[in-house]
């Protein structure tokens, strides 16, 4: 009994795992499925003979993982229009039904750094064996001979697997003080409400980037918005299309963002990059698959 208490336990540790490596809470719950699925599958006696379960789950659901991200690809390929994580709520500023928040995915993962959106966007531009291994190393503090086991590689090769992932990671702009950054965002939902274009180019850098995720299945720009002029009018042009739009301040994993609702519905949620005390970029997630874990909360 203490053996499989340890392995259900650390469901939040795997998905914090899996989350940071596909992008997707539902991949990543799927992933752990799976992976306790195998686990389930083993004989008695090859569980007694397992050492550590914890290492043996983490290196199950990583090779999950290193699968979904090849096939990945290729359905992305197909996606219609840009691909952008999924995003996660923070629970504590909604409040859901009473299942909800005891069985909600959300609440096994951490909100810190390695899920900003910025971070995930980053992590796409990886081979998925460079993500796999960057992640569990530089992240998660895995060891390459551990990581070498669990993707198939030597160490030395995972070792360079990691120093190639760096490589493709651009210079992060300085850090803005989260109270920075929130009043940033409250200023750009001001000015969005007020439909105030003069004020929402003030708070936008030069070179800012709009991108949405509509999956197809709900309309949005199929391609990159650029310059805040371009942006700002986007945007003043979205709120003139929508109608009647509540915009809430909400964490979008764990940094300052926005969620829109529309006929009592989350319609959109929206996470922000913050550069030189400007809004450089905006990821809009309007599929309504990839917004499961907001739309089953409102409001407090």
């Amino acid at each position: 009994m203490d053996r499989l208490s340890t392995v259900v336990g650390d469901r939040r540790r795997l998905m914090n795992i899996a989350y940071r490596l596909l992008g997707s809470v539902t991949d990543a719950e799927d992933a752990v499925q799976e992976t306790f699925t195998r686990w389930c599958a083993l004989a008695p006696e090859q569980q007694e003979s397992i050492e550590s379960p914890n290492a043996w789950l983490s290196t199950v659901v990583s090779r999950v993982c290193l699968d979904q991200l090849g096939s990945a690809r290729a359905k992305r390929e197909r996606y219609v229009g840009p691909w952008l994580p999924e995003p996660v709520p923070d629970l504590t500023e909604w409040s859901c039904g009473p299942d909800t928040r005891t069985t909600d995915p959300a609440e096994r993962i951490t909100l810190d750094e390695s899920v900003d959106m910025a971070f995930l966007i980053v992590l796409e531009a990886m081979t998925p064996p460079e993500r796999v291994t960057f992640l569990l190393h530089d992240v998660f503090r895995f060891p390459f001979a551990e990581i070498a086991e669990m993707v198939g590689r030597t160490p030395a090769a995972c070792r360079q697997l990691a120093y190639s992932a760096r490589r493709r990671i651009p210079e992060r702009p300085a850090e803005v003080m989260t109270a920075r950054r929130a009043d940033l965002i409250r200023g750009f939902r001001e000015a969005w409400e007020a439909k105030d274009v003069s004020a929402l180019v003030r708070l936008l850098d030069p070179a800012a980037v709009t991108v949405a995720d509509g999956g197809g299945v709900v309309s949005a720009a199929w391609y990159p918005i650029e310059g805040r002029d371009e942006v700002a009018r986007y945007f003043i042009e979205l709120a003139s299309l929508a109608g009647e739009l509540t915009l809430l301040e909400r964490t979008v994993n764990g940094q300052p963002g926005l969620a829109a609702i529309h006929d009592r519905t989350i319609a959109a949620v929206y996470a922000f990059e913050i550069a030189d005390d400007r809004i450089r970029r905006i990821w809009a997630i309007r599929n309504p698959e990839k917004l499961r874990l907001w739309t089953s909360c409102e409001s407090p």
